[in-house]
């Protein structure tokens, strides 16, 4: 069996849910977060994580710190956000000790919900998502950085929210705005009320969207329309 890691840093932990419950699993592994917002201080402040890092794994300062420190790097649906992957990837890298293995997890843009749902399709997520990278893509960056794939997983990884979030992502389009800093007015009483009403009246719709995406999810993560894919690689000596 493979020896439990001793050092885990969760990249874009946020408020470290992964971390809090990956020790359930891995007691022994000591679990530190990086995170942009104070978020990863709050982490730390409720226990989820013991080191805090604030600031983006590209820093100079932050890679000096951490060269070469930890046996496993995980990027849950964080590799999607960063301006440079590529440049992201290299210093995922870096932080990891040889031998060490990198966890990725991103929207796959392969995904069939994408052609069928298309601008409503929630794992686009402009202007969040700057970067979508098919698998191949992304284990072809890997190998040229001298990594060895060790496993993908397309089933895992999928997130049933594909069609619950196309619909709310329509009903914000058609429903009238609520106040925002970019309308030239603010909304009159009339239009909030109507929107409360309107928003009320299609709790019913998203639910049932939710129900068929959570009854369909064990056919669709055996197909191409599950959303997500998992890559683990290995760090060569």
């Amino acid at each position: 069996a493979d020896a439990e890691p001793e050092s885990w840093l969760d990249v874009g932990t946020g408020h470290g849910h992964f971390p809090a419950v990956a020790r359930e699993v891995h007691p022994y592994t000591s679990f530190d977060g990086l995170d942009p917002t104070r978020r990863v201080e709050k982490a730390r402040a409720a226990g989820h994580i013991e080191e805090a890092h604030r600031g983006r794994l590209t820093d100079p300062r932050i890679i000096g710190r951490l060269s070469a420190r930890y046996d496993v790097v995980s990027m849950f649906h964080h590799l999607e956000h960063t301006r440079d992957p590529r440049e992201e990837l290299r210093a995922a890298l870096t932080v990891l000790r040889p031998g060490g293995h990198l966890l990725v997890e991103v929207p796959d843009p392969d995904c069939a919900f994408g052609a069928l749902l298309g601008r409503w399709w929630v794992s686009y997520g402009q202007p969040r998502h700057l970067h979508l990278m098919p698998l191949s893509n992304l284990l072809g960056e890997l190998e040229s950085l001298g990594c060895e794939i060790v496993a993908t997983d397309r089933r895992e990884p999928h997130i049933p929210y594909d069609l619950a979030g196309a619909l709310a992502l329509a009903l914000g389009r058609v429903l009238p705005d609520l106040d925002a800093p970019w309308r030239p007015t603010p909304p009159t009483q009339f239009q909030r009320a109507l929107h409360t009403v309107l928003a009320r009246a299609s709790v019913p719709l998203l639910a049932s969207a939710s129900a068929l995406d959570h009854a369909m999810a064990p056919v669709f993560r055996r197909t191409r329309f599950s959303n997500a894919f998992r890559i683990i690689a290995r760090r060569q000596s």
